[in-house]
């Protein structure tokens, strides 16, 4: 993974962000809710085939093989989930419904903050910062021409 910070290709204003997320919204519920399904049902599955040699004519072998079909089927619609935020300029932050989009805060590269079931961008965080670090957007930082 690189670790060097890269410019985003695009920059949001508080107003463009509010603006997009209906459609965000839309996206990060899809997401969180499959998310949670596929980490449940990957854990029962784990649980189910430790231990067993599914290779040696085990009795639910071609049942548990669907399962595990089925689970890279969702787990690939995860990450075009992840792929279409991205298209969109924005970025998911975990399964939980974290979205960041890049802006210019107080005259240097941050992110403007949205979790699931916020009604709008009300926090920002560093680049190197996470959830736990968000501020809130006062009129210093959304003024002024800072974005």
């Amino acid at each position: 993974m690189n670790s060097t910070i890269q410019k985003p290709t695009k920059l949001f204003t508080v107003e463009e962000a509010n603006q997009m997320l209906p459609l965000i919204r839309a996206i990060a519920s899809d997401l969180v809710a499959l998310s949670s399904e596929v980490m449940e049902r990957r854990q029962r599955l784990d649980f189910l085939t430790e231990g067993r040699d599914l290779s040696a004519g085990d009795v639910y072998g071609d049942e548990l093989a669907e399962v595990e079909k089925d689970l890279e089927r969702d787990t690939k619609k995860l990450h075009e989930y992840v792929d279409e935020l991205r298209e969109l300029g924005v970025e998911s932050k975990g399964p939980e419904g974290f979205i960041d989009f890049p802006a210019i805060i107080e005259g240097r590269q941050a992110y403007l903050c949205w979790k699931l079931g916020e009604p709008e961008v009300l926090h920002w965080h560093e680049v190197d910062a996470g959830y736990e670090e968000r501020q809130p957007l006062t009129a210093e930082t959304t003024s002024g021409g800072e974005f």
